[in-house]
C-alpha cells in the first residue's frame, strides 16, 4: 500500500481509517506545535489547539474527496449550506435552551434550586452563546460529523450511534481519579452518552445536515454558560446533587437523565 492509494485507505475497516486519519492529522500538527511549545511551553496552547481544529476541518475536505471519493465533501460530513440548514440552526438552538430551561425551571419550583434575582445575567447572554455556537461546531463535526460518517458505513445506523456516543463519553469523563470520586461521579459517563445519542439523532432528524445538532448542543451549553458564570440559580441542598446535578452540570444528574432521555425519544421519533 502507497501513501497516495487512495482507493486502498478507502477499504480499510472503520478503526483503521479512522486511526489512520489521526495518525495524518498528529503529522500535520506536530511538525509546527512541537517547536512551539518547546519554545514557549504553554503560552500559545490555546493557539495550538485553534490550529489543530483548522487543519483537522482541511484535512476532512480533502479526507471526503480523495479517499471517500465525495464532490462535496464538507456536505457528506453534514456541513451543508442550504436554507433548510439554517431553520434547523435556529430551532436547535430554541431546543437546547428550552431543555435546560424546563429542567432548571422544574428544579426551582420544586425548591432545590434558589434563584438570585440580582444576578445580572443579560450580560453573559451573548459570551454564552457564541461559546455555545463555537463548542457545539467544534464537537459535532468532530463526533456527529466525521465520526459518525466512517462509522455508519461499516456499521449501520444504529451502532454507529452508539459507538460514537460512547467513544465521546469515554474522551470526556475523567477516569483518572480516586474509586469514592469516581464513583460518586459516575451519573456524568450516562450523561454524556444520551447527549451523544441525542446529537446523533438530531443529525438524522436533519437527514445528515448537522445544523440541528450543532444548535441544539450549543444551545445546552449556552443555558449551562449563563448559569454557570452568574450563578442565577443555586442548589438549595434539599436533595442531594445526585439529583439535580454533579458538580453544577444539570445534565449530570438523575433528573437531567431525564430530560436527555425524553429528548432522546423524541427526536427518533422525528427520525424515524
Amino acid at each position: 500500500m502507497t501513501l497516495t492509494n487512495w482507493q486502498t485507505w478507502q477499504k480499510l475497516a472503520a478503526p483503521a481509517r479512522l486511526a489512520l486519519f489521526l495518525l495524518v492529522l498528529l503529522c500535520l500538527w506536530l511538525p509546527i506545535a512541537a517547536p512551539v511549545y518547546l519554545i514557549w511551553g504553554d503560552y500559545f496552547g490555546t493557539a495550538l489547539i485553534v490550529l489543530v481544529y483548522l487543519e483537522f476541518i482541511a484535512l476532512i475536505g480533502f479526507w471526503g474527496r480523495y479517499v471517500e471519493k465525495q464532490p462535496q465533501p464538507y456536505a457528506y460530513y453534514g456541513l451543508v449550506n442550504s436554507w433548510r440548514n439554517t431553520q434547523e440552526l435556529l430551532i436547535g438552538l430554541a431546543i437546547g435552551i428550552f431543555s435546560l430551561a424546563v429542567l432548571m425551571g422544574l428544579q426551582y419550583a420544586l425548591g432545590w434550586q434558589t434563584l438570585h434575582s440580582e444576578v445580572n445575567w443579560q450580560a453573559a447572554i451573548l459570551p454564552g452563546t457564541l461559546t455555545g455556537l463555537g463548542v457545539g461546531f467544534a464537537e459535532e463535526l468532530l463526533f456527529r460529523g466525521w465520526m459518525l460518517t466512517e462509522l455508519q458505513r461499516d456499521y449501520g445506523a444504529n451502532r454507529a450511534h452508539w459507538y460514537s456516543s460512547l467513544v465521546y463519553a469515554f474522551l470526556h469523563f475523567n477516569f483518572i481519579k480516586p474509586l469514592a470520586l469516581l464513583l460518586a461521579t459516575a451519573p456524568q459517563f450516562p450523561g454524556l452518552v444520551l447527549l451523544g445519542l441525542n446529537m446523533a439523532a438530531a443529525r438524522r432528524v436533519g437527514k445528515g445536515r448537522l445544523g440541528l445538532a450543532i444548535a441544539i448542543h450549543g444551545g445546552m451549553v449556552s443555558a449551562y454558560y449563563i448559569l454557570s458564570t452568574t450563578k442565577l440559580l443555586q442548589p438549595s441542598g434539599v436533595v442531594p446533587e445526585v439529583i439535580t446535578g454533579i458538580g453544577g452540570n444539570p445534565l449530570a444528574g438523575i433528573l437531567g437523565l431525564g430530560i436527555l432521555g425524553l429528548l432522546l425519544l423524541i427526536l427518533r421519533r422525528l427520525g424515524s
